[in-house]
């Protein structure tokens, strides 16, 4: 075959029934079975090609993702205008939106009670950034996760009832019922987006798409977008009276950062507040967003990647080891000098609280092993893990186990713990049902991630229960993470043009992957291990096209030995393309998950 044949394939799927393994590849370095599109897949991306004149590989990702080709461009450009819901769809929005107009209106005195990650920082800015551009100041209150834990207590929720007339509680309090009862002779508005139980509390508005009385339909927001919404139907009110509200449009970064960072699915109204925060984040107009953007030394254009694994876990820093309100402080500040201090402040803790996880996660699978990995829940406890770090350590346990996964650190007679599911198993319900039934001291969430408290004595019998539990659901009977293959790409076709393309069909995240594509019967020309224990390559098919590829901590597990001793053997490579940009030069670069020999 002739280079200008390989050129020419961009991508191939060569699909095979769904029993069958794509490529022939039923058990990869890393134990999984790789699948590929289906043959009805196929048959949509090819027409779709044909419809539309896009490139065959970005078909096949917009058919994966349901879009039928008269959608394509419009799902390629996404905006807010056609994606954004009437606010008032969600339940009791009219009544908060009321009550806090009438707040700005009498310039009462306003607090805001936020929980201690991204989303809550994120939130609790909004809030902040727009009753400031009001005119009105608001105080801002982040519980400290070690000594008040998650969401409202009743003497915080007392205390600030004295000094205010209204107080909004984000990402928190659809269950605080006792707090909210405490709060006498303030108004309570809740923004959030966590599971509601049976019964709300006694609150002036619960906008809540996860309220049991709600449909549904806007249960992947985050608490960002929760609030986001409200001030929409602010604008509107205002505008409907003559009045002019803050721009919104330039508080998108916010929004987008939560909605990664809090792993929100990044489908419907999601994907444009992602896309069009990257590009309002772009213009580094928040003072906060660019000094932590800097300390972070992200020095392009950023990413969802970025929003997620550079920006996100700073500012949840603060909440998981240091002073619980450096973040929403951070997002929120109009002072150059304060943004600085603070993101430095992040950075370094950040730097802290990835010591303590690695501690922590090193005991908890050695501990979780040890127990056994094979049931419906994987689980370790261990006495003074960091509160801030167990929700980052399950996670990880999730990954490696494809389970889900609960760590918990005992303080005491109690234990405070986290948990992360896996798709299709929603660990915030049997959370909630432990607690009800009286097992767990507290508990809620969402369907992938949750916390809770324990009783010492508790532990055995709850974490037996929650088993039970999600053993129903058929959290025991799922295998090793298939990976899905998008299609065949030839090395000489990944070029800066096709990514980009491809990004288009973005941004990709929770509940909306990113595509990845294999690169069959390749030869490595240079490999090398970088680091500790990643592994950096450059394969090529032997015809011309050639691309880079890194694999952080390949060399962990059987993938990396593999390919640095390659000694001339040729393998299907597969993973994720990306641009790599260094000294202001780009080139398409290869994020490897995956290879096998090519037989």
């Amino acid at each position: 075959r002739g280079a200008g044949c390989a050129l020419s394939i961009l991508c191939v799927s060569m699909n095979t029934p769904q029993d069958k393994a794509f490529l022939g590849i039923s058990s990869s370095a890393t134990g999984r079975r790789w699948v590929g599109p289906t043959g009805e897949e196929d048959r949509l991306a090819e027409a779709m090609v044909q419809d539309t004149g896009l490139p065959a590989p970005l078909c096949r990702i917009l058919v994966r993702r349901g879009v039928n080709a008269q959608d394509a461009a419009a799902f390629l450009a996404p905006t807010l205008r056609d994606l954004l819901p009437d606010p008032r769809t969600l339940k009791d929005m009219d009544a908060a939106t009321t009550r806090f107009l009438a707040a700005l209106d009498r310039k009462e005195r306003v607090a805001i009670f936020a929980d201690y990650d991204v989303d809550g920082g994120t939130s609790a800015a909004l809030l902040i950034n727009w009753l400031r551009d009001m005119g009105l100041a608001a105080t801002l209150y982040v519980p400290d996760r070690i000594d008040e834990g998650y969401g409202p207590n009743d003497e915080a929720m007392a205390a600030l009832a004295q000094d205010h007339d209204l107080i909004i509680c984000v990402d928190c309090g659809t269950l605080s019922h006792g707090p909210i009862a405490a709060s006498k002779g303030a108004d309570v508005i809740v923004l959030d987006h966590h599971l509601g139980g049976e019964t709300l509390p006694d609150a002036v508005a619960v906008v809540n798409p996860n309220r049991q009385d709600e449909s549904g339909a806007l249960a992947h927001l985050c608490a960002a977008g929760v609030v986001f919404m409200m001030l929409v139907n602010a604008n509107r009110v205002l505008r409907e009276g003559g009045h002019k509200g803050p721009d919104l449009i330039g508080m998108l970064d916010l929004v987008g950062l939560a909605t990664v960072a809090d792993v929100a699915p990044l489908v419907g109204v999601n994907r444009a507040f992602v896309r069009q925060g990257l590009t309002v984040m772009a213009r580094r107009n928040r003072i906060g967003m660019t000094a932590l953007s800097d300390v972070a030394g992200l020095d392009q254009a950023p990413t969802s990647y970025h929003l997620g694994f550079l920006l996100g876990p700073r500012v949840n820093a603060g909440g998981r080891i240091g002073k619980a309100d450096l973040g929403a402080r951070l997002l929120s500040t109009n002072d150059k000098h304060e943004a600085e201090s603070i993101a430095a402040k992040l950075d370094e803790l950040n730097t802290d609280r990835r010591e303590v996880e690695a501690q922590v996660r090193e005991l908890a699978l050695e501990q979780a092993t040890a127990r056994g990995l094979d049931g419906p829940l994987v689980w370790a406890a261990g006495e003074g893990w960091h509160p801030g770090v167990v929700g980052i350590v399950a996670a990880r346990l999730k990954e490696a186990t494809n389970r889900p996964a609960i760590v918990i650190g005992l303080d005491g007679i109690e234990g405070k713990g986290s948990g992360r599911s896996v798709s299709g198993i929603d660990l915030g319900a049997v959370i909630q049902r432990a607690a009800a039934e009286g097992l767990l001291i507290k508990g809620g969430g969402h369907k992938m991630a949750a916390g809770l408290t324990v009783a010492r004595d508790q532990l055995e019998p709850a974490m037996a229960r929650l088993s039970e539990l999600l053993a129903k659901q058929g959290a025991g009977d799922i295998g090793p993470a298939d990976l899905k293959i998008s299609g065949i790409l030839m090395p000489g076709a990944a070029t800066i043009e096709l990514v980009n393309q491809i990004e288009n069909a973005g941004p990709f995240g929770a509940g909306a992957p990113a595509p990845r594509f294999a690169f069959p019967d390749c030869q490595i020309h240079f490999a090398k291990q970088v680091g500790a224990n990643h592994l950096k390559i450059s394969f090529g098919d032997g015809i011309g096209g050639r691309i880079d590829a890194i694999s952080f901590g390949a060399m962990d597990g059987p993938m990396g030995p593999m390919l640095l001793a390659h000694n001339g053997a040729r393998f299907h490579l597969a993973g994720r393309l990306e641009i790599n940009t260094w000294q202001g030069r780009q080139s398409v670069q290869l994020r490897l998950e995956d290879a096998a020999p090519a037989h």
